[in-house]
């Protein structure tokens, strides 16, 4: 079943490990360092068995400014939380940051624990109290209970069990199904075990055997056990505070901050689409390309905002921004971040990533701007149809795998195979590739007809006794490139719809036809009857086009090449053509030679047709070329005849 992850938040020294260590008996603050500073450092686990059946996982986080870093990391995969003010000091300066990361990172819910109740008179907590309540409102803790308690004594402990209890039982579970994913929050080796991680799982499942990959370094191991607070598991869910055993990877090659997830499942990407939100308590302006530092799960990215339609936000203002990051980061759409100032280091915004592996955005002209207002509209108000076709149309000739797809949408399955079909029985996403389920938008392979059709247009013009463009030239002469599959896949298409004709390995537009003026026609005459005329001792093309009144070869060699795809000539080599009529005879002849003899080779070919070797060589060549015979040594026979 799916479990609540229970977080802590709150100023230094408010008493946020004491308030677990009274709920739970187990003390998270496990380094030597913290018990002897008595403050919270590093991110501390716990859990607690509610009366209504559920055990939820608890996160502490430390409260001290130097460690916010650690406070974000253990936010990121917080469902509840519980924010701690010590009666006696009221609203501190990390209760206001550590509220701010909460609502940047989408917390929803939560409940206010007044602590240290012990401490203060009766009267001062009515008025702590509504300084919290007026703090509190209008945010998704307006409404929340706060909870005097004292940790020492124990005194409103029960009290917070039994809302943490009813809060729960009220939540209806789902069982979180996809790929699963954990940002790693702890990385160690156990003598006799190997590598460890530990973290929140924020999706999917994952059990004892099966593969992960670790992002962005793209490592993958095998899962050799499982724990959930202390106890061996053979699978684990979304929601779970987890310990994973690994097998086959060395403990330094997994970092903090790291993705552990379903191999193949996520995508690193050093930009970022994202909604932002710039805190109202900032003192100044953001100006566009500050350097900042980005915390998206358990990690800590340097990178840069590049607005998308402005050249500054003022605090309290929200824009569509671009990140750039100076390492890759592995995340799905719907996640959300948070950034911090570069120095000094202060929480000043976040949001939500709306793309997680965008094109570099441009911003320089009005028209870009305006593109990128309709991008931006898209994620925030379109269908996920409609995003579907973005990044589709975003991806160009290359296209995406329906896998490639699921991660850029963050949906899954049959999710996404039901998503996917109206837009494919429309035709606005086609399948290129059947077997790796490769999809392309419609607008794209009609850019790429309109390119073909360009091409061929401006070839006939040029090349007007041209039959066709080779489709290899075809090809090359598209920009930007695209592979065989898609290049014939736009072919067969605009064949079918009688838009070009493929003959052969030549392509032309469908209303194309060689139209020969009357000097034209008398040349084509000419050289057919030169060749006609030879017989099977034709002269070499060079010969040809000195015997046609010296005109350019380029004309005579469109006049031949006409007269090839006309079926009257027939092309041996690239010098040698001979008229198609006699070859065909030749063939014949040759076909009932070896059936006589059941063979033939050089001499008795010369005998046969009284050729030199200057036109035998190359004819039995070509008579092999075209799968009449099959050269065996010095020999010659029917290819059918040895199937």
């Amino acid at each position: 079943m799916r479990e609540i992850i229970l977080g802590t938040a709150g100023h230094v020294d408010h008493g946020k490990t004491s308030l677990i260590r009274a709920l739970t008996g187990i003390d998270t603050d496990r380094l030597k360092e913290e018990k002897e500073r008595g403050i919270t450092i590093e991110l501390g686990f716990a859990y607690l068995d509610l009366p209504c059946g559920h055990r939820i996982g608890i996160v502490d986080v430390p409260g001290h400014e130097k460690f916010v870093r650690n406070m974000v990391a253990g936010a990121a995969g917080m469902d509840l939380v519980a924010f701690i003010i010590a009666a006696d000091e009221g609203i501190m300066p990390q209760t206001t940051e550590h509220f701010e990361i909460c609502q940047l990172l989408g917390i929803k819910d939560g409940i206010i624990v007044l602590t240290k109740k012990d401490l203060v008179e009766e009267e001062w907590l009515d008025m702590v109290q509504e300084d919290i309540r007026e703090y509190f409102s209008g945010t998704f803790l307006e409404n929340a209970p706060i909870l005097p308690v004292s940790s020492v004594s124990g005194e409103g402990i029960e009290t917070v069990r039994e809302t943490i209890d009813n809060r729960i039982s009220k939540i209806a579970f789902q069982e979180e199904f996809g790929p699963f994913r954990l940002a790693v929050d702890r990385v160690f080796s156990m003598k006799g075990f190997g590598t460890v991680i530990t973290g929140s799982s924020l999706s999917g499942r994952v059990g004892v055997g099966e593969e992960l990959e670790f992002y962005p370094a793209e490592v993958k191991a095998k899962v050799r056990g499982i724990q959930v607070h202390g106890q061996d598991v053979d699978l684990v869910e979304a929601g779970h505070r987890t310990a994973i055993n690994l097998q086959g990877v060395e403990k330094e090659r997994i970092n903090r901050g790291d993705i552990a997830a379903t191999p193949g499942s996520l995508v690193n990407s050093t930009l970022l689409d994202v909604d932002f939100l710039y805190l109202a308590s900032n003192p100044r302006k953001l100006k566009n390309r500050t350097q900042v530092r980005v915390h998206v799960g358990t990690r800590e990215i340097t990178g840069r905002v590049v607005f998308m339609e402005t050249d500054e936000v003022n605090p309290g203002e929200t824009a569509y921004i671009q990140l750039i990051l100076q390492e890759p980061a592995a995340v799905w759409p719907g996640d959300r971040y948070v950034i911090r100032s570069y120095s000094p280091v202060r929480t000043i915004g976040g949001g939500t990533i709306l793309n997680n592996a965008p094109l570099k955005r441009k911003r320089a002209t009005e028209k870009d701007r305006e593109a990128n207002q309709r991008i931006f509209a898209t994620y925030m108000e379109g269908s996920d149809i409609d995003r579907l076709l973005l990044f589709l149309e975003e991806s160009g000739v290359a296209g995406l795998t329906q896998n490639q797809l699921a991660i850029r949408l963050g949906i899954f399955g049959n999710k996404l195979k039901k998503l996917l079909q109206n837009p494919v029985s429309s035709g606005d996403i086609l399948v290129i590739d059947s077997e790796r389920q490769r999809l392309l938008a419609a607008p794209v392979l009609q850019q790429l007809t309109e390119k073909i059709t360009g091409i061929l247009e401006s070839y006939h013009a040029s090349h007007p006794l041209m039959s066709g463009l080779a489709k290899e030239e075809l090809k090359s002469g598209i920009r930007p490139p695209v592979d065989q599959k898609l290049f014939q896949f736009a072919l067969d298409s605009m064949v079918k719809k009688k838009i070009i004709v493929q003959d052969q390995a030549e392509v032309r537009m469908a209303n194309f036809e060689v139209s020969l003026q009357v000097d034209e026609q008398e040349l084509k005459e000419k050289i057919f009857k030169i060749y006609r005329d030879a017989g099977l001792s034709p002269p070499n093309f060079k010969e040809v086009v000195g015997s046609v009144d010296n005109l350019p070869e380029k004309q005579v060699r469109q006049v031949v090449n006409l007269l090839l795809h006309d079926n009257q000539l027939i092309k041996v080599n690239e010098s040698l053509y001979f008229d198609a009529g006699q070859i065909n005879e030749l063939g014949g002849r040759i076909t009932g030679y070896i059936k006589e003899h059941g063979e033939i080779d050089a001499p008795r070919f010369k005998e046969l047709t009284g050729l030199t070797r200057k036109f035998s060589i190359p004819l039995l060549e070509y008579f092999d070329k075209i799968k009449l015979t099959i050269r065996i040594g010095d020999k010659r026979v029917l290819r059918k005849e040895i199937r």
